[in-house]
């Protein structure tokens, strides 16, 4: 489980009723003590004072937690409930786009290469302007920073809608002819998608620290879980409607699906309490703060054992678990041999896995600590994977990509609430800049990983072993390969735990360091007795 629920514990002593004391964290919220989380015993996380600088901190409500284990019930904060609806709308769009966007370039290029290509065009811009992106969310107005950005983002998503249905007039108007109208489609793509990247470098920080500014701490993780749980809601609807849209009236109109599901977003922003920076010394034009802040970022991720570990886990299901997404309509028309409406309901499926697995989490034991879950859940996501790529039967494959999604969302949840819980309000939008310039940054490497060596074994088979080659045999065999990369790293993983991700030190009751692959499966050490 991500968390530790917020549950009044009640022991006996002699002569006093009082219950015991916990840790009190800046808000003066309870918070579980090493020993409540080795034995995965309950926390009362009601809160004892408002923060007095609620500027630096996450909103306190000032009333006591909420003992339901429902994570329905932080929709009860008005501007959470209505920042995470508006959320919703947007998050359907942008699968629109995406199911639009791999289709076009899939048609039209039947390349591998291509399809990683279109997403290292929007991922890279973040490997490098991530880091800056942190910095200025950490510094200037974060909701001012993320109505810009949305703004941006709209814009892009209306020039997707233009290209797309007008790239064969535009071709004409500049060339006199039709036969460059594909290749200025094609490379349109790559720079709204380069110019998509820039943005998302500066908007997902602004993304990531407003949420926890809008829900008390101790319901933290279950806003950051209903909000992954509203962004696969999305993912099992969106898909599956742009896939008919799709087939029914063309690709330009998933994109302005999506130009519009971003005003909803704006909407709700202007309603939300203002969101200032924390106070902070220097300016943001003094190359020494700016250094000085990547550095306090750095050292946070890398020097400390919990953040370093979880990145590890974020990096690592970003790079070889993702390109099965990524590859996903080329399985459709080369391997199925369907259309882009099956794209889109293939993509839906692994939302409602994505969903469903999300809603699962509350069912993990309290005792089942995040080291050992999400080592486990990479673990499992690169053994559905494996088995979606061996797939040739597109029911089968379906089956198959409902766990893709469970174990996809518990990977990024977990890790990303872990690293949620371990950062304070002041390194924030750094420590999450980093985050996303590392997982997204280095995300294009596994496609390119995958066309490569399948494109190789491919071309070996059709030479070697002609009677045993197929169109699709490269998409297979590519994504094959990165799913046991993914496998063996949660192997790894699971014998060699950290517990410094729960917040364990050595020494604390729990430190389990003991490698075995069933003993990180099994969680043992923190089983109660």
């Amino acid at each position: 489980m991500d968390a530790v629920e917020t549950h009044l514990i009640r022991t006996p002593n002699s002569g006093s009723t009082e219950p015991p004391k916990a840790p009190l964290d800046d808000l003066g919220t309870p918070q579980p003590t090493p020993d409540q989380v080795a034995t995965g015993a309950d926390v009362d996380s009601t809160p004892r004072a408002r923060s007095a600088d609620t500027n630096e901190k996450p909103l306190d409500s000032g009333k006591p937690a909420v003992d339901e284990r429902s994570m329905v019930h932080v929709l009860r904060h008005k501007h959470f409930r209505t920042f995470w609806f508006a959320a919703f709308g947007s998050f359907v769009g942008n699968w629109f786009e995406f199911i639009g966007a791999q289709w076009i370039v899939a048609e039209k290029t039947r390349d591998t290469t291509w399809l990683a290509t279109l997403g290292a065009a929007q991922l890279l811009p973040t490997l490098f302007l991530g880091l800056l992106g942190g910095i200025i969310a950490d510094r200037v107005n974060r909701k001012k920073l993320l109505m810009a950005t949305q703004l941006a983002m709209m814009i892009i998503a209306i020039g997707f809608f233009v290209v797309v249905g007008w790239h064969v007039p535009i071709a004409r108007a500049i060339w006199g002819d039709e036969t460059h109208a594909d290749n200025f489609l094609l490379y349109s793509f790559l720079v709204l998608a380069s110019l998509q990247g820039i943005t998302i470098a500066f908007n997902n920080p602004a993304w990531q620290v407003m949420i926890p500014r809008l829900v008390p701490r101790d319901e933290l993780v279950r806003a950051i879980t209903l909000q992954g749980i509203s962004f696969n809601t999305a993912r099992a609807l969106g898909p599956a409607a742009a896939g008919a849209l799709l087939a029914a009236a063309g690709g330009e109109w998933l994109f302005l699906v999506n130009a519009v599901s971003y005003i909803g977003v704006m909407i709700a922003v202007t309603t939300t309490p203002d969101a200032p920076a924390p106070a902070r010394d220097g300016k943001l034009s003094d190359l020494s703060i700016i250094v000085k802040d990547i550095k306090q970022a750095c050292a946070f991720m890398f020097k400390n054992r919990g953040p370093r570990a979880a990145l590890l886990a974020l990096m690592v299901f970003s790079v070889f678990g993702t390109p099965v997404l990524r590859f996903l309509p080329l399985f459709v028309s080369q391997v199925y041999h369907l259309k882009e409406e099956t794209f889109g309901l293939l993509t839906g499926i692994m939302g409602v896995g994505a969903v469903v697995g999300g809603l699962a989490m509350r069912y993990i034991p309290t005792w089942y600590p995040k080291h050992h879950f999400i080592p486990m859940s990479v673990f499992l996501g690169g053994v559905s994977i494996l088995a979606f790529s061996i797939a040739t039967n597109v029911w089968l494959a379906g089956f198959l990509m409902f766990f893709v999604g469970i174990f996809w969302m518990w990977s990024f949840n977990s890790a990303m609430s872990a690293l949620q819980l371990l950062v304070e309000d002041s390194l924030r939008g750094r420590v999450m800049a980093v985050c996303n310039m590392i997982s997204l940054g280095f995300m294009p490497i596994g496609p390119y990983i995958a066309s490569f060596c399948g494109e190789w074994f491919a071309s070996s088979l059709k030479s070697w072993h002609p009677a045993f080659w197929h169109d699709g045999i490269g998409t297979q065999a590519g994504i094959a390969l990165t799913a046991i990369i993914l496998l063996g790293a949660g192997i790894v993983m699971t014998i060699w735990r950290t517990p410094e991700v729960d917040g364990l030190k050595p020494g604390d009751p729990g430190y389990d360091r003991v490698p075995g692959f069933f003993r990180g499966l099994s969680a043992a050490a923190h089983r109660p007795r």
